[in-house]
C-alpha cells in the first residue's frame, strides 16, 4: 500500500532536508561535489528580501520525502515562465505516484500565475525522467546547447 503523503510549500525549517535531497540528486546525477549550497544559504534565498526561489516539498508522516524547486522567469517570446529547477522523491519512496503529484502541482502554480509554458531540463541519459516527462505530453527539444559561466571558482588551465 502507497504511503499517505502531503504537499505543501518548503519552510525555513525545511532547508535542512531540502539540501539533503539535492546531495542525493547531484549524487544520482553523478555530481556530488557540485553542491556547494548550505542550508543557511538555501533559508536567504528561498525566504530573504530577494527570493530567488520557491520550493515545495511531499511529506509523510511529517518527514519531507519529495521537493520540487523552482523559479520565475520571463520569455522575450511568450511571456511568463515557471522554471522547474529541480524535482526528485526520495530512493524508498518513488514508483508511488509522489512525483506525479509534485509534477501536477508545479503544473498548478505555472497556471495559477499566469505562466505561458513550464521548463525544465533533463539529462539525456536519464531514461525514467524522459519517460515521466513524455508522459506527460512534454516536448523534449535536443535542439539547444546549454550554456553558463560560472563564477567565483578558481580557473585553471
Amino acid at each position: 500500500m502507497a504511503p499517505v503523503f502531503k504537499i505543501r510549500a518548503a519552510r525555513k525549517s525545511d532547508m535542512p532536508a531540502l539540501h539533503a535531497l539535492i546531495v542525493e540528486l547531484a549524487s544520482f546525477e553523478r555530481a556530488p561535489q557540485a553542491v556547494v549550497v548550505k542550508p543557511h544559504q538555501m533559508q536567504k534565498w528561498c525566504f530573504g528580501t530577494s527570493s530567488y526561489f520557491k520550493a515545495i516539498v511531499a511529506t509523510h508522516n511529517g518527514v519531507i520525502i519529495g521537493m520540487a524547486v523552482y523559479y520565475f522567469a520571463y520569455s522575450t517570446w511568450t511571456g511568463p515562465v515557471l522554471y522547474l529547477e529541480d524535482i526528485l522523491v526520495t530512493k524508498g519512496y518513488r514508483r508511488q505516484r509522489i512525483g506525479q503529484a509534485l509534477f501536477n502541482r508545479m503544473r498548478h502554480i505555472a497556471e495559477s500565475h499566469a505562466c505561458k509554458r513550464l521548463s525544465w531540463q533533463v539529462l539525456n541519459w536519464n531514461t525514467q525522467a524522459i519517460a515521466f516527462y513524455k508522459k506527460q505530453g512534454a516536448t523534449l527539444d535536443s535542439t539547444w546547447i546549454n550554456g553558463r559561466i560560472e563564477f567565483g571558482k578558481s580557473k585553471t588551465k
